[in-house]
């Protein structure tokens, strides 16, 4: 491959990760200039500099020196899945994780195929060129959240089971072990369709903002074999992007005005209002004062502000501030007080429902039920057989002859 077509899939890469050009240089220990120079194919990169960029774009050498993916990625999507991040291939917990769920997965889809579906194609792709800015990210993040409530039809309120209204987006759910600095990833692959996994580790509310954060990489960088986020890639812009949609699509910004306005809070310091006087055909002109500090939103209000959204207390405060509710040093004073926040919801027995881990046994819950319904079905409808129907029990975890007891009660009814 010459030098010019490299260096145009190097730029490619780093735009579809939203890195600039100067944090890709800081990588390799060159300027910026350097890098602009590499990707323009007048200065040659070396294995090791490749080797680097290819990390930091989350990419694996081979795609960007291979005409689209290699043979084992198109054959095995958790190759592609592999390769995006060494961490995932050292830890043998998430292999097996990662190799339990591929064959869920693969059955899911073989399912499909037997009962003669259309697979679920997933959400619409959003048109979002890559962000070339911090502030271009996040604006495309919110502007992506809006318009998906809006698609779903769920208004401002809070969204009560978000890995359902997920699944029924035509993508495959999950929670597994995976290392504690990857928070979840996204892979999108013929062979298995779209899936998410998020680390089973974290906290019930950290979990969410990670299945919401998944699903804009979903809504907007499908064309990418795998994602995985962590802290390595946090400060890349189609990340900043991802967290944007999910601050956004967890706590939309008249849903925050709504519950500040039932707490009595962040109201305007002084209202002026105009009253018709009928009598003088003239106005009478009132203005209205809150007692003094009683608009101050306190840590108490953003901790029932993250128990309405099921959201962490530090994602509550952060939205807030966005919406400039509060001040920057206002926010810096509310995450000071984050132990108090957290006390506060203890005292309420509302803890656990942010901070507590998922119960043990129901990482892959949603996933299970989606592929039993399937199964129940194809047998129903004698699209697969009883020994098949065991077996697909056996990789649910779920006791055959009670399967099979649920296929036959399906066909006689």
């Amino acid at each position: 491959m010459d030098a010019i077509e490299l260096g145009k899939r190097l730029r490619e890469a780093r735009e579809k990760a939203g890195v600039q050009q100067q944090a890709a240089g800081d990588k390799i220990k060159v300027s910026r200039s350097a890098i602009s120079q590499i990707e323009g194919g007048k200065r040659s990169v070396s294995t090791l500099e490749l080797t680097q960029l290819a990390a930091l774009y989350g990419r694996p050498v081979a795609s960007l020196l291979n005409e689209g993916p290699t043979q084992e990625e198109a054959d095995d999507p958790i190759m592609a899945l592999l390769r995006a991040d060494v961490r995932l291939e050292r830890n043998e917990a998430t292999r097996r994780h990662i190799e339990r769920f591929r064959a869920l997965w693969e059955t899911g889809m073989e399912l499909e195929k037997a009962l003669g579906r259309t697979a679920l194609g997933g959400p619409p792709t959003y048109g979002e060129r890559a962000p070339r800015y911090a502030g271009e990210a996040v604006q495309q993040g919110e502007r992506v959240a809006e318009n998906e409530r809006r698609r779903l039809s769920i208004g401002n309120a809070p969204i009560g089971d978000l890995t359902d209204l997920i699944a029924k987006q035509g993508i495959w759910t999950a929670s597994a072990s995976l290392d504690d600095t990857i928070s979840g990833l996204f892979l999108s692959h013929r062979a298995i369709g779209l899936a998410i996994l998020v680390n089973e580790g974290h906290a019930r509310a950290r979990n969410r903002f990670s299945y919401a954060h998944e699903y804009a990489h979903a809504l907007m960088d499908r064309e990418r074999a795998a994602t995985v986020s962590s802290r390595d890639n946090s400060s890349h812009l189609v990340e900043t992007r991802a967290n944007a949609f999910a601050a956004a699509f967890l706590m939309p910004a008249e849903g925050v005005a709504d519950i500040l306005q039932s707490l009595d809070k962040g109201q305007a310091s002084r209202t002026e209002k105009s009253v018709f006087d009928v009598a003088g055909a003239s106005r009478i002109d009132a203005e209205m004062r809150p007692a003094p500090g009683s608009q101050r939103i306190t840590y108490q209000d953003a901790a029932m502000i993250a128990h309405h959204f099921g959201v962490s207390y530090q994602a509550a405060v952060y939205r807030l501030k966005s919406l400039q509710h509060v001040s920057g040093p206002h926010a810096d004073e509310l995450l000071g007080h984050e132990g108090y926040g957290k006390d506060f919801l203890n005292a309420l027995s509302m803890f656990d429902d942010l901070e507590g881990k998922p119960k043990k046994g129901t990482n892959d819950r949603e996933l299970i039920s989606q592929i039993a319904y399937l199964a129940i079905e194809a047998y129903r409808r004698e699209e697969i057989s009883r020994g098949k129907l065991l077996e697909i029990a056996k990789l649910l975890g779920i006791e055959g002859p009670r399967l099979v007891d649920l296929g036959e009660a399906a066909k006689s009814g």
